[in-house]
């Protein structure tokens, strides 16, 4: 629609502001209390039909018949139908009626009954005014298709897509049932600062910000993790935290630069009691949202029941590109098995890297149902206790779906000595120019420095897990509001 065609239809509507306040109805009106939401009349019509009962909402349409006419009233829980009758609203009211539009919200008070065609509907015997649309909603029968301008105007979205507002109820769903099982497992919500001295916890670039008071530079929190820790060295052995985290990456369907993100810890666990809690939290969690752990998603049936398929990073690599790192033990090795697979590794790219890109490259598609991939070079894995076996990996796990994952989780370095080596090394690595290796954390190594006992930790995606359990293809269809490119 032409700027100027809208700017027309709101000089209309504007109009019609103007005549209702002159006849003394105010056009940005005050309280109402609704009996129902109109699922409820539709649900519970036997027992209702014949009451009064009274509803508000956005009206979606209009159909006139001239001194009769039907309106689609849409409210959080979805659409009933209203009749509107001159003699049983007054020649008043109706006269008022008639000043409505598409996407004004009023207040609506009648009887429930049924229509001669059976439509489930309400009689209109009082009509309260609540607040004048003054921008026309977009044509009805094409709604609101722009994808992007979807994104940048999700209160329009909301209102003329049912279900992109059911795919972000389902979400705050989702979260609560997170919370319900962690709960009852014993973990305790705690909230950890968004402002950090220095970017840890991941390897991420953060956001820079310059605190006035202070005169200090800060970052934006790229992960919770260290702070977590610091509450079980504290003795509270069992925490998370749903937190957003922001990271100055790239956009596409998968990534957003500020994402919601759940972190757990607990004391006397490892990253195979992460395993049960994860597979059993995401079932549990699946069940009391959907009703079932057997989800669709992009047309491909997806199992979240426990137990899920467990492989090493090494038998992963092995079985879907042929290459047996228990065979390549050096970066000269790894190196030239790289670009024997056509893979682009610089002259000087460690094994453990190497080890990571083959995953990335030659894996991660393959992985579609729910798939935990254990043991990760030491190189990519700061944070994370040695394996006993083999120094040079870790005790971690990241769990795919689809292709994508969804959880990264370790049996986390508890050892103060070996963790100021990991950051000693990290740092060399930003000395090389690697913006997303890890800062020292002294504070953090003072904690570790008093004890940390055995921990396992988990983090988990919840804008991905929402996608899976919504069917959404894009991260930025289960964010309110993401991130968007400004424009003129």
């Amino acid at each position: 629609m032409a700027e100027y065609e809208t700017n027309e239809l709101m000089q209309v509507r504007i109009g019609k502001m103007e005549e209702l306040r002159s006849r003394g109805v105010d056009p940005f009106g005050h309280r109402f209390t609704p009996s129902h939401h109109s699922a409820e009349i539709l649900a519970d019509f036997e027992k209702l039909e014949g009451s009064t009962v009274s509803v508000a909402g956005r009206i979606m349409a209009v159909r006139g018949h001239g001194k009769a006419s039907f309106v689609d009233l849409s409210d959080k829980e979805g659409r009933i139908q209203l009749y509107v009758r001159s003699d049983e609203v007054g020649e008043e009211q109706y006269s008022l009626f008639k000043l409505w539009d598409i996407g004004d919200i009023v207040g609506v008070e009648g009887e429930a009954y049924r229509t001669n065609r059976g439509e489930i509907s309400i009689k209109a015997r009082q009509l309260t005014f609540l607040s004048k649309s003054l921008r026309p909603l977009p044509e009805k029968f094409h709604g609101l298709t722009d994808v992007e301008l979807r994104y940048r105007q999700r209160y329009v979205d909301l209102i003329v897509n049912p279900e992109v507002r059911n795919t972000f109820i389902l979400r705050s769903k989702i979260v609560r049932a997170i919370r319900n099982y962690l709960d009852g497992q014993g973990f305790l919500e705690v909230e950890t600062p968004v402002l950090h001295g220095i970017a840890g916890g991941a390897a991420a670039r953060p956001f820079i910000t310059h605190h006035n008071a202070l005169d200090m530079q800060l970052y934006m929190r790229i992960a919770l993790e260290l702070h977590l820790k610091r509450l079980i060295v504290g003795g509270l052995e069992r925490v998370y935290e749903l937190g957003r985290v922001f990271r100055n990456e790239g956009i596409d369907t998968r990534h957003n630069p500020e994402f919601t993100l759940l972190e757990l810890y607990q004391a006397f666990s490892d990253y195979e009691g992460m395993m049960e809690l994860t597979e059993n939290m995401v079932s549990s969690v699946a069940k009391e949202v959907l009703g079932t752990d057997q989800v669709s998603y992009q047309g491909t049936e997806i199992s979240f029941a426990a137990p899920w398929k467990r492989m090493t990073m090494f038998d992963a690599i092995k079985t879907y590109s042929g290459y047996d790192f228990n065979e390549i033990t050096t970066d000269e090795a790894a190196r030239a098995a790289a670009k024997e697979a056509g893979l682009d590794v610089s002259d000087d790219a460690e094994r453990g890297n190497i080890i990571n890109l083959f995953f990335e490259e030659k894996v991660e598609e393959n992985l579609i149902q729910p798939t935990f991939i254990m043991d990760y070079p030491i190189e990519i894995s700061p944070l994370v206790k040695r394996k006993n076996d083999d120094p040079n990996m870790v005790y971690r796990f990241e769990a795919f779906v689809f292709g994508r994952e969804l959880a990264n989780a370790y049996s986390e370095l508890n050892d103060p000595l070996d963790q100021r080596g990991r950051f000693e090394y990290q740092m060399s690595l930003r000395a090389k120019g690697d913006e997303e290796a890890n800062e020292t954390d002294e504070d953090f190594l003072r904690a570790l420095e008093h004890g940390m006992p055995p921990t396992g930790g988990l983090g988990v995606g919840i804008d991905r897990l929402v996608m899976f359990l919504t069917d959404a293809a894009s991260i930025r269809d289960v964010i309110l509001f993401p991130t968007m490119k400004s424009i003129d």
